[in-house]
């Protein structure tokens, strides 16, 4: 070997350089470089159980005080003297705000994590509610406990809703189902309670009283702790992922370096002076890197941002490139081949530019590699992401879904369902700029509120029934103790019909989690006869005034309405897919958000103009009733899309192919 590498090069010792170059190359050919990096995994246990507790908790205590505001609807119409027709536009506000900001505050949180912004959720709301108890008229209360009190409950609600979903996949539908108990059992509880405090200490000491317990999640926001990422490791062969296991006292130099951040690849340093340019690190670290020369993205929406396991396979396979293009200017001796050095320059920068119109290389810049990689190293977990997972909002199981079934592991579902940060995200949390608007806020507000979904015939049904359904849901929950008590009912035992709302409706969201993890089961069917249930029992809740037949309707009503808050996650996904599950979902909470906020005070209205709730009733469980209707069909439309779509793919192709 000595030998023939002094008749190539005319000496007989190789230089310094040229061994450095074929030790590099040797460690290029030797074998495959695994890619190690770092992620967040759901550890499906452990803290995750806590967080469920601490979720559990804020459900019980926003939606207890939503849905027993009927309780105060008399106090304070007799107290200030107005219709409770306009009084019942406080409560409304409430609900309405905290459904409608859904996607403004998953924003925030995406960007500044669920501790926060629910800490600071519960604050506004205990302000609010302070605020509230001195107001000295509706039109305060409007502001005071309608506005502010939903944005403060939103705050709360939103991270208390998804959080669950970022630390469990396996046992998902088991944390979720606990989580969103706690809706049914506030009901149960508030009731009664609210009345007593109002009793004991009337409606402005009972809204104190309130702001304490909505203080007290504060304590259990603090609870949803951030998850630490763990290392990774992605075979270069068929990108299987496997968690490392490492010991404390290891510290590598790509240690602190998160997935969302960048996925860094094995460096291949050949120091050859004709191969200087190859210089760099694979890096993945922006969604910019899937815009077109002309800086406009391929496609809209969150599919435009590539997930993790779609980088990776891409990136393995442009390292691999790589290798192959090295051994390229080597000969089977391990010496480099005797071509010119502008041949050489020629071969590298093909392949440079190459994995650059690709999207998967960045330069590194020499006079920031030092300051970069400690930069990196102190920002533990940048980019890191909830709302840049496809499934955050999805609260079932999670074998429903073929993108899970179809991974050789849950660690590669992860990967295939997180989509990265973009470069500026990044940047903003390692240079902790302050801008009004970051990225990642900003990213979400485009995601959920793109309104190009509602170009779907299916999707655009699926959302004026929810808007439907809205305007009559909270109807019951804030009239059905004064109808009682106007037909001769005790108030002490119709308040008790909201209890029992509350509690049938936390059965029904177990056993519709039960049903619906059936293999088979159809979700949009269940849910459908559900609604015509619901709202069938509503219209023919006025037949008798009794007690029992009332207690009756209101277990009727409750175990038939919890099916559509179980199963809207679930419809959606079957209705539009996976990818566009966040979009849909923000979509949806506006259109709810809005019909919660004027539903009740339309029938309030329908109740002074005749005398009595009948027709309040009517039109809540005729709203409901024809909002299940609506979507008896959505398969049928559903599948009629797919078959236009598909009809017009070969058009489109051959419009392309003209052009």
């Amino acid at each position: 070997m000595q030998n023939q590498t002094s008749s190539r090069f005319g000496n007989d010792n190789m230089s310094s350089r040229e061994t450095k170059t074929l030790k590099a190359k040797d460690s290029v050919t030797s074998h495959e470089t695994p890619v190690h990096t770092y992620m967040v995994v759901p550890p499906d246990g452990g803290w995750g159980w806590v967080v469920v507790a601490a979720s559990f908790c804020c459900n019980l205590v926003v939606d207890g005080i939503i849905y027993s505001f009927g309780m105060f609807l008399g106090v304070i119409s007799d107290s200030f003297g107005e219709s409770k027709a306009k009084v019942s536009l406080v409560g409304s506000l409430l609900s309405g705000f905290y459904l409608m900001e859904g996607p403004f505050v998953s924003a925030l949180a995406n960007r500044w994590g669920f501790r926060t912004v629910s800490i600071v959720g519960s604050i506004l709301g205990a302000l609010s509610f302070v605020i509230s108890s001195f107001s000295t008229s509706v039109e305060m209360l409007y502001i005071t406990y309608g506005v502010m009190g939903g944005i403060g409950f939103g705050l709360i609600y939103v991270p208390a809703v998804i959080t669950t979903g970022f630390y469990f996949e396996r046992w998902r539908a088991l944390a979720t189902g606990i989580a969103v108990c706690g809706s049914g059992i506030g009901t149960f509880i508030f009731a009664p309670f609210s009345t007593f405090l109002i009793e004991s200490v009337g409606w402005r000491g009972a809204l104190l009283v309130q702001a304490g317990l909505i203080l007290n999640c504060a304590v259990f926001g603090a609870m949803f702790r951030p998850l630490a990422p763990v290392k990774v490791k992605i075979s270069n062969e068929n990108e299987q992922a496997e968690i490392v296991k490492e010991k404390d006292n290891e510290k590598s130099e790509t240690e602190k370096l998160p997935l969302l951040l960048r996925i860094k690849l094995a460096r291949d340093s050949l120091q050859a002076e004709s191969m200087q340019n190859l210089d760099h690190e694979i890096e993945i670290t922006a969604a910019e890197d899937v815009m077109d020369e002309n800086h406009h993205h391929k496609v809209n929406n969150n599919i435009k941002y590539p997930t993790a396991i779609e980088v990776i396979a891409a990136s393995t396979k442009n390292l691999r490139d790589m290798k192959e293009s090295c051994q390229s200017l080597y000969d089977s001796n391990h010496h480099l081949k005797s071509v010119s050095a502008s041949e050489r320059k020629l071969n590298i920068m093909e392949l440079k530019n190459d994995s650059r119109a690709n999207g998967l290389t960045k330069p590194r810049p020499r006079a920031m590699s030092s300051s970069s990689t400690r930069s990196r190293r102190n920002t533990g977990a940048s980019g890191v992401r909830p709302l840049y997972r496809d499934d955050i909002f999805f609260g079932a199981s999670l074998s429903k879904l073929p993108q899970y079934s179809s991974q050789v592991s849950s660690l590669n579902y992860t990967l295939s369902v997180t989509r990265l940060p973009t470069y500026n995200d990044v940047m903003e949390e390692q240079t902790q700029s302050c801008k009004l608007c970051p990225e990642a806020v900003k990213r979400t507000l485009k995601t959920m509120l793109d309104m190009s979904l509602l170009s779907s015939p299916s999707f655009l049904i699926l959302c004026l029934s929810g808007f439907i359904t809205m305007m009559g849901f909270y109807v019951p929950f804030m009239y059905i103790k004064e109808r009682a008590v106007l037909s001769g009912m005790s108030s002490k035992q119709a308040m008790l019909l909201v209890s029992v709302i509350g509690i049938t409706n936390t059965v029904g969201r177990v056993v519709c989690g039960l049903v619906t993890s059936i293999p088979g089961a159809n979700s949009l069917l269940i849910n459908n006869v559900a609604l015509t249930i619901c709202g069938l029992s509503t219209i023919f809740s006025n037949v008798s005034s009794h007690p029992a037949y009332q207690f009756g309707y209101a277990g009727v009503f409750g175990l038939s309405i919890s099916c559509f808050a179980s199963l809207r996650s679930i419809v959606i996904v079957d209705l539009v897919g996976l990818t566009k599950l966040t979009n849909a979902f923000g979509l949806l909470l506006l259109f709810q958000g809005v019909a919660a906020a004027i539903g009740s005070p339309l029938a309030g209205v329908f109740m002074d103009m005749t005398g009595n709730y009948d027709t309040s009733f009517y039109l809540s469980g005729g709203m409901i009733l024809i909002s299940g209707l609506m979507c008896y069909p959505l398969n049928s439309i559903k599948r009629w899309e797919q078959s236009k779509a598909k009809s017009q793919m070969p058009l489109m192709k051959s419009n392309n192919s003209d052009s």
